[in-house]
């Protein structure tokens, strides 16, 4: 699919704010940016959110790994990526500080800044908002990023929201890798395997006595009980752990082959707070 020109314009932002970019909540949202926009660096992504049941746009690997924290924790209420900060004020804080504000150096248009993520959560039984930039370490010794995060930071500082730089140094490997194998399944294709995928769970129940039983032969016995295609009833073990009705310690790399019966808990909770999404 053919890339739009980046370069930046008056009448183009005029357009994408006529478009409703980064505006709404939730499947209302839309990021100011998304990957057709840029020509591609091979890492960019979209993906389908469990909380706002939209396609989520990222730029990076990283951008990706920490989107799936966000989704896995129940703490999280919406997840606004790409996000849109005001260009009147960067560029005055950009002045005050003496930094260069982003410019379109073919037609003089202040470029607007964006943040990575703007997080909304509830803790306390309150609504919290978090802003946060998602980016390599290494990218953190580079001058003219440094000066750019200064203009975020303060504009996040004049909003009264928390704000922070999150890299691959804060994200726990296990828990992103087990959360990507789960993530597409955590909506299944039909009511009929949605109903199945509770018989599979009352299959683990009835089967809990033999604790060192190992799920991927279930899965196997499941799809032969059932005459399902194989492989079926593994689809319905991520859907389950994907909606936290079977548990297990998720910050380890999960090896299905070797899970067993007594290593899981069956609709506990996930207890996933905030802890690796503030940085």
């Amino acid at each position: 699919m053919a890339k739009r020109k980046s370069r930046w314009t008056e009448e183009k932002i005029g357009r994408y704010l006529k478009e409703g970019r980064g505006q709404g909540e939730l499947s209302e949202y839309i990021p100011w940016l998304n990957v057709q926009d840029f020509p591609s660096n091979g890492n960019v992504t979209r993906i389908n959110g469990w909380k706002t049941t939209r396609k989520h746009e990222f730029f990076s690997n990283l951008e990706r790994s920490y989107f799936f924290l966000l989704d896995w924790s129940d703490d999280v209420i919406d997840i606004r990526e790409q996000f849109p900060i005001d260009r009147e004020l960067t560029f005055q804080i950009a002045e005050e500080k003496g930094i260069s504000h982003p410019i379109d150096n073919i037609s003089n248009t202040i470029i607007p800044m964006t943040t990575d993520f703007l997080i909304t959560l509830i803790k306390n039984k309150s609504r919290v908002y978090l802003a946060r930039t998602v980016k390599p370490s290494k990218d953190l010794e580079e001058p003219r990023i440094i000066e750019k995060f200064e203009i975020e930071r303060e504009y996040w500082e004049k909003k009264g929201i928390d704000w922070g730089i999150i890299t691959e140094k804060e994200l726990p490997t296990g828990l992103v890798k087990n959360i990507q194998w789960i993530h597409k399944f955590y909506f299944l294709n039909s009511k009929e395997d949605e109903l199945l995928a509770l018989e599979f769970l009352k299959a683990l129940n009835t089967t809990k006595n033999r604790q060192n039983t190992k799920i991927i032969q279930l899965c196997n016995n499941f799809d032969e009980e059932y005459n399902l295609e194989v492989g079926t009833a593994l689809t319905y073990v991520k859907y389950l752990i994907a909606r936290k009705m079977i548990v297990f310690n998720m910050m380890e790399k999960l090896d299905i082959r070797k899970l067993k019966i007594g290593e899981i808990t069956i609709k506990g909770s996930g207890g996933n707070k905030i802890d690796y999404i503030s940085g």
